[in-house]
């Protein structure tokens, strides 16, 4: 099968290629053939197993889309001569890929560093925005007992709203690291059960090996 590369974490040793039936399927570097390029939308054709991408090589038609000095030069499996080595994965990267690369991304595994990462993130950011709202409100009515406005909270409240979705994607692809149905999320929105889901799903160690969510990734501690 025809796809192209979504994402590579050489520190955690997976990735995830984009197929050409719109699934998106997992590999690590024992995948990927010799002289592979693992850059963001590269071509490559890989045989697809259950969600995973085996044998993994580079489209020879794309070829000709490399300048001659880089294509000449030998490449090491699974790394990219285009790319600099990827480092390791902080909090806010994982907060970025997830508002951006991963914003509606139901497929997929994701640890517990990731999913406390986005709590941790999320909670700075929306209580910095309720506290630069506190201070706009100050700022306009003094510290008096006059009249309040809510319009210095939009910024927090569409933050809140934008997060929603990326949030659900997330709580899918932990609930695939431990083995569970992604359809469990729902219970994260139930009253009583809610706050105790999340807590419980976010302890959860990662399943070991790999599960019906792909292959664990290389370096999560069980």
């Amino acid at each position: 099968m025809r796809g192209t590369v979504f994402h590579y974490d050489e520190d955690q040793d997976y990735g995830y290629i984009n197929g050409v039936d719109g699934k998106r399927y997992i590999f690590t570097r024992e995948d990927v053939g010799q002289g592979v390029s693992l850059a963001r939308r590269a071509l490559v054709e890989f045989r697809a197993d259950d969600r995973t991408a085996h044998d993994i090589v580079a489209v020879t038609t794309a070829a000709s889309d490399t300048p001659p000095s880089r294509a000449a030069q030998p490449q090491r499996p699974g790394r990219s001569a285009e790319n600099q080595p990827a480092q390791s994965m902080g909090l806010w990267a994982y907060f970025r890929r997830a508002l951006g690369d991963d914003y509606r991304n139901f497929t997929g595994r994701a640890r517990r560093k990731e999913f406390w990462a986005f709590c941790l993130c999320s909670i700075i950011v929306l209580i910095a925005l309720f506290g630069f709202g506190i201070l706009l409100n100050l700022a306009k009515s003094g510290f008096d007992d006059g009249p309040r406005t809510s319009i210095e909270y939009v910024p927090a409240l569409l933050f809140g709203l934008v997060t929603i979705l990326p949030w659900i994607a997330l709580v899918v692809r932990r609930l695939h690291d431990i083995g569970l149905t992604g359809w469990l999320a729902l219970l994260c929105f139930t009253p009583a059960l809610g706050g105790v889901a999340l807590l419980v799903f976010g302890l959860v160690p990662s399943q070991f090996g790999e599960n019906p969510g792909g292959q664990m990734p290389a370096g999560v501690r069980i």
